[in-house]
């Protein structure tokens, strides 16, 4: 049976992980991987997070099944923290939500429950996006459909030509995927004011939006992450939402993440919330608990959620130095528009205006690693780093 399977190709991030770990060179600079590193380049358990498994570990008496949505102080919890503590959509009876493994597990989930609901929806993720959406989405059957968002050569949004594309192509009922915040891989975000646009042409056209959040925290702060998603819960009769503790708790490894359907009704949710338990317990019957219970620990202790805020803030603040450190660099040398790009982007990612066979050459002939579209993550590099980053980056333009 077997004998019939074909070989994937190589994956990219994967082959140049290996590339980056065997080079030597003292000038070494890994940004090709997306989680976040510290000022020594490692990537710690939080200190919140390891108080809280310590707690854990005595409180924790069974490693029974918590059932089919997950672990329910979790999802309640973390529903408070994405829509805002006191948030009308929290006690209007028109959420579902449902813990998952990880952002793609609540993306799956999410993709899944559009599909059951309208099977002929057409989805529209953003150009460039992260490279796993349109595979991921596709793989459910539902077509995918691309639109404008970056400029590469200008390093701007292309918000005019997002705005046209969706309103004269997209049909009533379709779905549009939208980066919460901190924009994988571009870095650029929304402004407010075109949040509000988005929102308005949304429901104009009658679209979904379908948020993935995936980076809160870790752009201009919590509250400011989730303005759009929050916009939309306002505005929008219907929304999907995939969620992610993976970067702003570090817990990559446990797949810890959450799905959340908004409908029009208390009774719709209800069928929303019966069709997600479904497709999860045909997927993985029931998802893992040990990172949920640590979000909820951390989340309902308050010395615990102080200290995790504390830290989130530290990792926030150390990317954006950054950030804006080698935004100076570049200028120095004349790279105004870059510079002013790197400068007013979000989070880990910025996407460098250079080809892949540019690309390649920062990593052969600079021993810098990135993505062959030019996407770098900014927590990779250290202070000392950055002069000869932007050194490496102007020589290969």
């Amino acid at each position: 049976m077997f004998e019939t399977l074909n070989k994937t190709a190589p994956d990219a991030i994967v082959e140049m992980i290996k590339i980056a770990a065997a080079d030597t060179s003292p000038k070494k600079i890994d940004l090709g991987v997306g989680i976040y590193q510290d000022e020594v380049g490692a990537t710690p358990v939080m200190r919140a997070v390891k108080k809280a498994e310590r707690l854990w570990f005595d409180e924790e008496d069974s490693k029974k099944y918590i059932g089919i949505h997950g672990n329910p102080e979790f999802n309640r919890l973390f529903s408070e923290l994405t829509f805002g503590d006191g948030a009308e959509i929290l006690t209007s009876g028109r959420l579902a939500v449902a813990q998952s493994a990880g952002g793609s597990g609540a993306l799956r989930l999410g993709t899944e429950l559009i599909k059951m609901a309208n099977p002929g929806t057409t989805v529209w993720v953003s150009t460039p996006t992260w490279a796993n959406h349109t595979p991921l989405i596709g793989s459910t059957g539902l077509p995918v459909k691309p639109y404008p968002y970056y400029n590469k050569e200008t390093q701007t949004i292309d918000f005019d030509d997002m705005c046209a594309t969706l309103r004269n192509e997209a049909k009533p009922g379709d779905v549009v995927v939208l980066h919460g915040c901190c924009h994988n891989p571009t870095g650029a975000d929304l402004s407010q004011d075109q949040w509000r646009i988005i929102a308005d042409l949304l429901i104009e056209k009658s679209l979904m939006p379908f948020v993935d959040l995936a980076y809160t925290g870790l752009g201009d702060g919590l509250d400011a992450d989730t303005f759009g998603l929050r916009l939309l819960v306002d505005k929008c009769p219907e929304l999907v939402l995939a969620t992610s503790c993976s970067k702003n708790f570090g817990l990559y490894r446990e797949r810890t993440g959450m799905v959340a359907a908004i409908a029009r009704t208390p009774e719709e949710a209800d069928l929303c919330r019966s069709q997600i338990g479904l497709i999860m317990r045909r997927m993985i019957s029931m998802p893992p608990d040990h990172g949920a219970a640590l979000v909820a620990k951390i989340l309902s202790t308050p010395d615990l959620k102080a200290d995790w805020l504390s830290e989130l803030e530290t990792m926030r603040l150390r990317m954006s130095g950054l950030r804006q450190s080698l935004a100076e660099a570049l200028s120095v040398q004349g790279a105004e528009q870059m510079a002013n790009a790197i400068a007013s982007q979000k989070g880990m990612f910025s996407l460098l205006p250079v080809s892949p066979e540019q690309a390649e050459k920062l990593r052969s002939e600079h021993s810098v690693y990135l993505l062959n579209s030019g996407r770098i993550n900014i927590a990779g590099a250290r202070a000392e780093m950055i002069d000869g980053l932007a050194d490496a980056i102007l020589a290969v333009l």
